[in-house]
């Protein structure tokens, strides 16, 4: 596989990886329409398991069948397909090098007690990669949640062993949780703490949301004032994230979130293109709308990220 110069700096961030790793890095960013770029977009489908069927599949009725997603990820030319373990395995042997995978190896739901702990369970194992042929291993963490510690070990043990033997690891840094408010899950302090909490924790691309202006921390809010930290567009904030991420040395893409309006998600890629962000990864803005739709806005999306649009 050939790499541009701008694959090559970016895997030269990752000094202390092995060949392995490195490679299925190098794969997800050459795959598809923006490889080379340094750009990506990856398609999650972790939805069945977070909010059940038919708040996911029913508004495009053929996405409940896990074909559907890996053809629109193919067909689109993104850089990698982000799911569970028996989403992976429902399309493995079908799908076999057609383009990069990332097994998803914890899960919540929405049945569980809203009193419970905000916590992921272990739902499959770095073994579950290999045998499935992905790239790398994707897990959520919880920032500001009681059980977030626990969290935070499990990753670091099952990163341990994925870059031992050659996988990458994504990790979905959402702050929830009793230490956090609503509106701060998506602050701006939050986020560029959670950006940097992930890296800590040795992730290789880091996922976490866009955020707002808001300032949840007292003892944050001062230093952003004092330092006149700029967080006034979603532009800067996104800038102020990747710059929380080792100065840029991580790979970091952010979610798309619920579905909304087609300017919307282009408004969004455009800011994180603007802010130094590596893309997009967007799961509901696509499957939930008609294929053709989704196509259409898929190619918009790799157009922003080539500076077109």
């Amino acid at each position: 596989m050939k790499t541009t110069r701008i694959v090559q700096k970016i895997l030269s961030n990752y000094e202390a990886d092995n060949a392995g790793v490195k490679g299925n890095l190098c794969r997800i960013l050459m795959n598809g329409r923006l490889g080379g770029t340094g750009k990506m977009i990856i398609l999650p489908v972790d939805q069945g398991f977070e909010h059940g069927p038919a708040r996911s599949f029913a508004p495009n009725p053929a996405a409940y069948d896990p074909h559907y997603h890996y053809q629109l990820a193919v067909d689109a030319g993104l850089n990698a397909y982000a799911a569970p373990l028996g989403m992976i395995e429902a399309g493995a042997d079908t799908f076999a090098g057609q383009i990069p995978t990332i097994l998803k190896v914890n899960s919540a739901n929405s049945l569980i007690p809203s009193e419970a702990l905000k916590d992921q369970a272990i739902t499959a194992s770095v073994d579950d990669a290999l045998r499935l042929g992905c790239s790398a291993i994707g897990f959520t963490i919880y920032p500001g949640s009681a059980a977030g510690l626990d969290m935070f070990e499990e990753i670091s043990a099952m990163r341990e062993e994925a870059a031992s033997k050659g996988l990458a690891t994504v990790i979905w840094s959402y702050p929830r949780g009793e230490a956090v408010s609503k509106e701060g899950e998506t602050a701006i302090d939050i986020a560029a703490y959670a950006a940097q909490i992930a890296a800590l924790l040795g992730a290789h691309i880091i996922k976490i949301k866009l955020s707002t202006d808001h300032l949840e921390l007292g003892e944050a809010k001062k230093v952003y004032q004092a330092q006149e930290i700029d967080v006034a567009t979603q532009a800067a904030r996104v800038k102020h994230c990747v710059q929380s991420a080792f100065n840029g040395r991580r790979i970091m893409v952010f979610s798309g979130g619920a579905a909304k309006g087609q300017d919307a998600v282009f408004d969004d890629a455009r800011a994180i293109r603007d802010g130094g962000g590596n893309g997009s990864i967007i799961g509901r803005n696509t499957f939930q709308r008609s294929r053709e739709d989704a196509m259409a806005m898929l190619d918009k999306l790799v157009d922003i990220y080539k500076g077109r649009a």
